[in-house]
């Protein structure tokens, strides 16, 4: 089941850090290259910028088929052209400490537009540039949501909550 709409939202506070900048190369793999140079940076949390070339055949999740349903089904889409890729994600680690990307991006190519998440394999058309701004000074990591079976970004314990102004008590 998803979850209940009682908590408008949570939020916590982070420092700005390092900037990496990154130069995606002609069938990089663009999630595994961010993450990799992350990983070799020793870059834990950030904001990611992106944009570049996608090569035909990209992979990209476009929703879910019911959005409302207890168990999520996505909708998967494949470009079938080269296309220009445009987005913005973050960066935060998993339960094992692994930094993981997670990138929606807009591909565009003549009138037609797609949009969705990259994480099924968007592969770099000749070149890409991200640019990775670290986050310091947050617990922020991915855990499992056992509702939903994704990795849902946990703040930590230092989080604040604005409880939602109309619901019961």
């Amino acid at each position: 089941m998803l979850p209940s709409k009682g908590v408008v939202m949570k939020y916590s506070s982070a420092t700005l850090g390092r900037a990496l900048i990154v130069r995606l190369e002609d069938g990089d793999v663009v999630h595994e290259a961010i993450e990799e140079a992350a990983r070799s940076a020793g870059i834990a949390r950030a904001a990611v910028i992106l944009l570049g070339g996608a090569d035909s055949g990209s992979r990209v999740v476009v929703g879910p088929e019911d959005g409302r349903a207890a168990e999520i089904v996505p909708m998967e889409r494949a470009l079938h052209d080269v296309h220009e890729m445009a987005g913005v994600g973050t960066l935060f680690p998993d339960e094992a400490g692994r930094p993981v990307l997670h990138l929606h991006a807009a591909f565009g190519r003549d009138d037609q537009v797609t949009a969705g998440c990259i994480r099924l394999g968007v592969t770099t058309w000749v070149i890409g540039e991200a640019v990775v701004i670290e986050l310091t000074g947050s617990e922020a990591a991915r855990r499992v949501d056992l509702a939903t079976g994704l990795e849902l970004l946990d703040l930590g314990a230092g989080a604040s909550v604005r409880e939602d102004p109309g619901a019961a008590s």
